[in-house]
């Protein structure tokens, strides 16, 4: 794990942003306050409907059965389930038990789950028999001690069969400073990495984002993976840290959530901007909807001013926010910030954070809720250095009142001839093109620069198709230099993404690079 320095221990306690808490009792006293609150899971596959108390049954069942094989404490307990109520009684057994939970995003095909079992080792594996790409790998999971499956498989126990007649009473010890979370990125990278998460820093991380929402959102519709760390987080702990109805959906399908917003008052609260913008673009949304998007919190990629302004237009009250799972909450503007700020930077520090630039503008940053390292101690090395800072491998400036604006991740410069062209600025000219819903430009091959930029655009429903002589054209006339207009044009029909609905761009570029390679393998 990364070095803390002395200090900073002791400032995060001082403060109370580090408690004695672990996550179970964060849940044991949740739970017990709000037993009545309602737990639902919308979905054509497993829908499920009932309270908080009925979950937490199913969890303390599944909690004393795993006891009974030998679980406890610091033992790994994996699952890999899409947004059902199982995977909601998984998470809270394994924190009553005071083991390290490993959420698995349920897309993850046999590559990802070998690499996630081979890093972390886990005693417990519960999955799912099939759901949409989801498999059951038996042999993969032959060397974990106990196996259970939801939905049955002639391969393995049935997760029914993991439940104990009686439930486990109050929760097991454990020093919050231990594991209680590792998260493995959803893929901006080609390999997932095990970002790990003690008691201290989820905890104060449910806490602060918990108190950074609105007290008048509504009743939130979450969609976001629960295997992903925001849809965990969202789901899991912070309903039960304010006591509120739970409301889960296995899919993410706009039409399906612009009908429960009318026929079950829910709302939609943001997150990555495709999630907002395909409730937009639905040809089911009408001004109807607009009481259940009052508020849109937006993060988790970049943010185009082009849908700030869209939904600041329709009466929204957008804030933006900027973390990682490594560094969750680093900046994030209050709903009652000033208009320009919520619109147009990713905010100031939340509390307890520090950023600062480097010479090349990267943001380095360091707070109460930042991740202990990696699984992997070569990658925590190269992200943290003796002082605590996270180096993000992103690129922003500060203004005068100290609110931050990306401006480009290190990975996303296009560098055209030795000159560095940002894919954000390029990205900000696309959208503002009639008829893109969604837009990213990317590096690609070329002989004579070294790299050019594609622009590659997903339409709106209906929109004519532009050609690249309409691109040459709107960018003229916005005024961006010649040498940073896209060369090439790829229209999709939906982009690689990853479980937070971030586009997948090294997908995109290892695609298009491909594509290149063939088609000069063929010329003559």
């Amino acid at each position: 794990m990364r070095n803390i320095p002395h200090e900073l221990v002791t400032r995060y306690e001082t403060e109370g942003w580090w408690t004695g808490d672990t996550i179970g009792d964060m849940l044991a006293r949740g739970l017990a306050a709000a037993p009545d609150a309602e737990f639902r899971v919308h979905s054509a596959t497993r829908p499920w409907s009932g309270t908080v108390r009925d979950v937490e049954l199913v969890a303390r069942r599944l909690a004393a059965g795993l006891r009974s094989r030998g679980v406890g404490p610091r033992d790994v307990i994996a699952f890999q389930l899409p947004n059902w109520m199982e995977a909601a009684a998984v998470f809270w057994a394994s924190s009553l038990l005071g083991a390290t939970v490993v959420p698995i995003v349920h897309f993850y095909g046999r590559k990802e789950l070998e690499y996630i079992f081979g890093a972390t080792e886990p005693k417990v594996f519960i999955g799912a028999d099939g759901f949409g790409r989801t498999e059951f790998h038996a042999d993969l999971c032959a060397a974990v001690p106990v196996v259970g499956v939801v939905g049955g498989s002639a391969d393995a126990p049935a997760f029914d069969d993991l439940l104990a007649p009686e439930p486990m009473p109050g929760l097991l010890p454990v020093d919050p400073a231990e594991p209680a979370l590792i998260a493995f990125t959803s893929g901006t990278t080609s390999a997932p990495k095990g970002v790990v998460h003690d008691h201290r820093t989820l905890g104060f991380e449910t806490r602060q984002l918990a108190g950074n929402y609105p007290s008048d959102r509504g009743r939130q519709l979450t969609a976001a993976p629960v295997g992903h760390f925001i849809g965990m987080v969202n789901a899991f702990l912070i309903p039960i840290l304010e006591g509120s109805d739970i409301n889960l959906a296995d899919v993410w399908d706009p039409g399906n959530a612009l009908a429960l917003m009318l026929s079950d008052g829910l709302t939609v609260g943001g997150g990555a901007t495709y999630f907002v913008t395909s409730l937009l673009d639905h040809p089911d949304f009408t001004a109807d909807h607009l009481p259940h998007m009052k508020y849109a919190g937006l993060g988790g990629s970049s943010v185009p001013a082009a849908v700030t302004t869209r939904l600041d237009s329709l009466g929204v009250t957008v804030f933006r926010s900027y973390g990682s799972t490594e560094h969750p909450s680093i900046t994030g503007s209050l709903p009652s910030a000033p208009r320009a700020k919520r619109l147009f930077t990713d905010g100031n520090p939340r509390p307890g954070v520090e950023i600062r630039l480097a010479e090349d503008g990267e943001i380095l940053s360091r707070g109460p809720d930042l991740c202990r390292g990696y699984t992997d101690p070569a990658l925590t090395e190269a992200a943290f250095d003796a002082d605590g800072w996270y180096h993000t491998g992103d690129i922003g400036v500060l203004d005068e009142d100290g609110y931050l604006a990306i401006t480009d991740r290190k990975s996303d410069i296009i560098i055209r001839g030795g000159e560095n062209v940002s894919a954000l600025e390029v990205e900000e000219v696309l959208l503002t093109l009639a008829g893109v819903a969604e837009a990213i430009a990317v590096a690609v091959p070329d002989d004579r620069l070294g790299e050019r930029t594609a622009a590659v655009v997903r339409l709106r429903p209906g929109a004519s198709e532009p050609t690249l002589g309409d691109l040459r054209d709107h960018f003229a006339q916005a005024g961006l230099a010649k040498q940073k207009w896209p060369e090439e044009l790829h229209v999709v029909s939906d982009f690689p993404r990853t479980a937070s609905g971030k586009v997948q761009k090294f997908v995109v570029r290892r695609t298009l690079a491909a594509e290149r390679r063939e088609t000069i393998a063929i010329l003559p």
